[in-house]
C-alpha cells in the first residue's frame, strides 16, 4: 500500500511541475485564503495582548474613581460635583483591601523651557500615584514629605517632555515654565508607551497635588481617584462598598443614581479583548470564504485535467490498473496542490505578519494551532473538492477512454 501511495505521489509531482503556471494559478484562491486568514487571526492575538499589556500598565487590580456616570469620551462629568482630598481619606481609612487611594487633579497647559514649548497634562497627585501605576523612576526622585505638604514647586516628568522640551540633555535640576510659575525638575519617570485608548502615557507632568490645586486650578477640587488593591482582592465588593461610602459622603438619596462612577481596569482588558477576539473570528470567517473559491478552482482544473488525460487513464485501467488506483492518483494530485497551496499562504502570512506587527508596534504571536488549522483545512478542501474529478476519472470505461483523441 505504501508503494501505491508513494507512486501516486511522484505522479501527482510530475504532473503539477508538467504544468507550473496552471497549478500556481488553480492554488492561488488556497494561497490567498490562507495567508488572509494566519493574517487575521495572528494580528487580532497580538492586538489582545496588546491591550491586555496597555492596561496593565495602568496599574496592577486597579480601580479609578470619576464624578459623572460614565467614562471616556463624552462623559458627563459636569454637572458632578468634584471629589475632594477628604474623600479619598475617607476611603483609605474606613475600608479594607486597598494599598493605595490616590487623588488626582489634572490640568492640560503649556510647559515651556528655554526657547521650547509644549501642551502636556499636568497632574497634581502624591508619591502613592507612582506606585498604584506602575510608574518607575528613570533618575531623580520622587516629592519628598515636606514639598508634597507645602505644595512647593517641583515636578516630575515624563520621557516624552524631557524629549520635547531637553531633547537628550539630562532635566535634573532645570526648571520649566509652568503658566506664571517656574518649577524645578526633581525626577524622570521610566518610559512606558503608548496607552490602551492610544494616547501617550508618557506625555505627563506630575507635581504635588497641593501645589497644582493652589497655582493652576484655584480650587480644591479632585478629579480622578486612583485606587490601587492588595494583591489577590477581589474588585466587585471592594467596588460596591466604595460606592456605597461616596454616595453617603455625596449625600445621595436611595431614589438617585449615583453622579459618579468606578470603573475596573481589568475588566476594561476583558472587554476589549473580549471585542478584539469576536472581530478577529468574524474577520477570520469571512477570509475563509476564499479558501472555497480556491477549492472550486481545484475541481475546476482536476476536472479539466481528467478530460486531458483521458487516454492515458484508459490505457492505465487497460494494463490492469484497478479503479481504487486510478481514484487515489487524482485525489492525491488534488491534495498536493492544495497542500501546497496552504504551505505558501502560512508563509506569506508569517511574512506579512512580522511586518505589519513592527508597522503597527504590535507583539507578533505565532498561534501554532490556527497555522495546523489552516493546514490541514486547505488539505482538507483538496479532499472534498477532488474527490469527484478523482471518482469521474476512476469510472472512465477503459475502451472508451482509449478510443478518446
Amino acid at each position: 500500500m505504501s508503494s501505491v501511495l508513494l507512486s501516486a505521489f511522484l505522479l501527482a509531482l510530475r504532473e503539477i511541475r508538467r504544468n507550473l503556471m496552471r497549478s500556481f494559478l488553480t492554488v492561488l484562491g488556497i494561497v490567498i485564503g490562507v495567508a488572509a486568514v494566519v493574517t487575521m487571526v495572528t494580528l487580532g492575538n497580538g492586538a489582545t495582548r496588546a491591550v491586555s499589556d496597555q492596561i496593565s500598565s495602568l496599574g496592577s487590580n486597579l480601580l479609578m474613581v470619576r464624578p459623572g456616570q460614565r467614562l471616556g469620551p463624552g462623559r458627563d462629568s459636569a454637572g458632578a460635583p468634584a471629589f475632594k482630598r477628604a474623600d479619598a481619606e475617607a476611603l483609605r481609612t474606613q475600608l479594607t483591601g486597598m494599598d493605595e487611594v490616590v487623588p488626582v487633579a489634572g490640568s492640560s497647559v503649556t510647559v515651556v523651557a528655554g526657547n521650547n514649548n509644549w501642551s502636556t497634562t499636568v497632574s497634581g497627585t502624591t508619591n502613592g500615584y507612582l506606585k498604584a501605576g506602575n510608574w518607575k523612576i528613570a533618575s531623580g526622585r520622587a516629592f519628598q514629605d515636606d514639598e508634597e505638604r507645602a505644595g512647593k514647586s517641583v515636578c516630575v516628568i515624563g520621557a516624552t517632555v524631557r524629549r520635547e522640551l531637553f531633547g537628550t540633555r539630562n532635566p535634573l535640576g532645570d526648571e520649566i515654565r509652568v503658566k506664571t510659575f517656574a518649577c524645578q525638575v526633581v525626577g524622570l519617570l521610566a518610559a512606558k508607551g503608548q496607552g490602551a485608548m492610544g494616547m501617550d502615557q508618557d506625555d505627563t507632568v506630575l507635581m504635588p497635588l497641593a501645589t497644582v490645586q493652589r497655582r493652576l486650578t484655584g480650587t480644591q477640587d479632585v478629579s480622578t481617584l486612583m485606587v490601587s488593591l492588595h494583591d489577590g482582592v477581589d474588585a466587585k465588593p471592594v467596588m460596591a462598598q466604595i460606592r456605597a461610602l461616596l454616595r453617603e459622603r455625596r449625600k445621595l438619596a436611595d431614589n438617585e443614581a449615583d453622579n459618579f462612577n468606578v470603573m475596573d481596569t481589568k475588566q476594561i482588558a476583558e472587554t476589549l479583548s473580549g471585542t478584539i477576539r469576536t472581530m478577529t473570528g468574524l474577520l477570520g470567517a469571512v477570509a475563509a470564504v476564499s479558501l472555497l473559491v480556491g477549492g472550486i478552482g481545484i475541481m475546476n482544473i482536476m476536472l479539466v485535467s481528467v478530460t486531458e488525460r483521458t487516454r492515458e487513464i484508459g490505457i492505465r485501467l487497460a494494463i490492469g490498473a484497478l479503479e481504487h488506483e486510478v481514484l487515489l492518483q487524482f485525489l492525491i494530485e488534488a491534495v498536493v496542490l492544495s497542500a501546497c497551496g496552504g504551505l505558501i499562504g502560512i508563509l506569506l502570512a508569517l511574512l506579512a505578519c512580522v511586518a505589519l506587527s513592527a508597522l503597527l508596534s504590535m507583539p507578533f504571536l505565532f498561534n501554532t494551532g490556527i497555522n495546523l488549522l489552516a493546514f490541514l483545512f486547505s488539505a482538507l478542501i483538496g479532499v472534498v473538492f477532488g474527490y469527484m474529478p478523482a471518482h469521474r476519472a476512476a469510472q472512465l470505461d477503459p475502451i472508451q477512454a482509449l478510443r478518446h483523441e
